[in-house]
């Protein structure tokens, strides 16, 4: 009997078992880290997480099913092609996050280049587990089994807290994957020296040891890698990124305009993000008769706030926000305090760092208006905040002869999804009136007003504006037949119609 066969009681020992069976704990939990990437990755450069989510992880699961299966084709060497595949595995699966970062922005067809590095991960992935059986089959073959299958799935829960808890919010998507590509390649290379020798492992070795370096190479380039990634695909000088546990803070400057992306998405320019702002916020408070106290859901860089606190009746303010990194970067940095003209340390100002989701649900309260400046509904998770739950939760905390005013969208680009925000408005008892801007960024802008009463034709506009007049505000109510109101359903937690509605409107418009 040979001294590399698995059968041989050398190989038998219990420090090849052992490090055989920690490899599956490992190799476990960096396969389901690489999924949990390529699902996240796709989420924040695609939208809709639940169709990238499930496709990606579909795709993975079936590629992985057919790894298994091709793994009855192997008749010997077990032991050289699981270390191969392992390292495999650590380039390609280590490499994943960043090769798709830089891709994105470069290649036409960016779906091909995710599903093909979903596939051959998948397809690696699978072989590992059946390999690594046979490779200790000189045991008890339920015992075997046993343990291999506990290991991969303790592993597969390491992986999930993990992930959302410390690797998103401290490590970033690509340090993330080069770290588990490092342990992939640490456990091909632990194994070559653990397990018996054999003739021909010299070239696995300095291979593992090459792709090692790389790996630590890019883990230690991760931030250059990411900001080269998000020059090419902003086009602009990136000053400042940084993902936190709910979304990527991009900031980029050109000349005197500076602009804000959130998961890759145009938040605002400083050229021209007043438009938006003053027509946001000045039509609703302008109908109220003393709106002293007022409440805005997101709005994280203050911006709203600035327009809010123009106003000398203004005796409280609220801000509810997801992410207090968003809120203190725009708290604490002298130039975004500056845009903001310091809106969010203002002594009127309260900022609650929470889902406003589940804050407009727990919360009581009366306020004058509310000012719901969420993002685009470009996934179910944000789809959540346009839904009738969330619409009557809001009118609970409206005070009588309130009003409220929801950004929708562009009515030109999506007017569907935009009416659909006013029929959800409606479906809660409120009544609405839609209403739109030019913005140069972002093109034709929509607004819906909604108040349990009749809303006003006129409204009070502050003098010393940059954009709004009387005559603005009313011209801003006329619709064009291109942009006119349509039948559209109600948004619901249930069914998100409104959701499918942007991402078809938009997908189209962006070919």
């Amino acid at each position: 009997m040979a001294e590399g066969d698995p059968a041989h009681p050398r190989f038998r020992a219990s420090a090849p078992a052992a490090a055989l069976l920690a490899s599956a704990f490992v190799v476990s939990t960096c396969g389901l880290i690489y999924e949990l990437l390529a699902s996240t990755l796709a989420s924040y450069l695609l939208g809709d997480s639940v169709t990238q989510f499930s496709t990606v992880i579909g795709s993975y699961l079936f590629a992985m099913g057919v790894g298994s299966w091709c793994s009855r084709y192997v008749k010997r060497d077990e032991v050289r092609l699981f270390v191969r595949v392992e390292l495999l595995i650590a380039l390609i699966g280590g490499s994943s996050a960043a090769a798709l970062f830089l891709l994105f922005p470069l290649v036409e067809h960016f779906r091909v280049a995710l599903y093909g590095l979903v596939l051959a991960i998948g397809f690696l992935v699978g072989l590992e587990i059946p390999l690594l059986i046979r490779i200790l089959r000189g045991f008890d073959f339920r015992e075997t089994v046993s343990n291999v299958l506990t290991f991969d799935y303790v592993g597969a829960l390491v992986a999930s807290l993990l992930f959302p808890l410390l690797l998103m919010p401290h490590l970033g998507m690509i340090r993330t994957g080069f770290l588990f590509g490092i342990a992939n390649a640490a456990v091909a290379l632990a194994l070559l020296f653990v397990l018996p020798r054999a003739t021909g492992y010299r070239s696995e070795k300095l291979a593992g040891v090459l792709i090692l370096i790389g790996l630590i190479a890019g883990f230690i380039a991760s931030d250059r890698l990411q900001r080269w990634a998000e020059v090419a695909s902003y086009g602009e000088p990136v000053i400042y990124a940084q993902t936190t546990r709910f979304q990527r803070i991009v900031l980029t400057r050109r000349d005197d305009d500076l602009r804000l992306y959130l998961n890759g998405n145009l938040q605002f320019s400083s050229r021209d993000e007043y438009r938006y702002h003053e027509a946001l916020v000045h039509p609703a408070l302008g109908r109220v008769a003393n709106p002293r106290n007022v409440l805005i859901f997101g709005g994280g860089d203050g911006l709203a706030a600035r327009e809010v606190l123009k106003h000398p009746e203004v005796a409280k303010l609220t801000l509810v926000d997801l992410d207090g990194e968003m809120t203190s970067l725009f708290s604490n940095t002298p130039t975004l305090a500056a845009l903001n003209r310091g809106s969010l340390t203002d002594k009127r100002m309260t900022v609650i760092n929470a889902d406003g989701f589940r804050w407009a649900r727990e919360h009581s309260g009366q306020y004058d208006a509310i000012i719901v400046d969420f993002p685009d509904p470009v996934d179910y998770s944000v789809g959540k905040l346009y839904t009738d739950t969330f619409y009557r939760a809001a009118r609970k905390l409206l005070a009588p002869g309130g009003m409220m005013v929801v950004q929708s969208t562009s009515p030109l680009v999506a007017p569907n999804a935009f009416w659909t925000v006013a029929s959800t408005l409606e479906a809660v008892g409120l009544q609405t009136r839609g209403y739109h801007v030019y913005v140069p960024s972002f093109g034709e802008w929509g607004f819906v007003l909604a108040a349990a009463r009749p809303i006003p034709d006129q409204a009070r506009t502050l003098p010393g504006g940059r954009f709004l007049t009387p005559t603005i505000d009313q011209r801003l109510f006329d619709f064009p037949p291109d942009m006119a109101r349509r039948p559209t359903p109600v948004n619901r937690l249930d069914n998100q119609v409104l959701v499918r509605e942007f991402a078809d409107a938009w997908g189209k418009y962006e070919g």
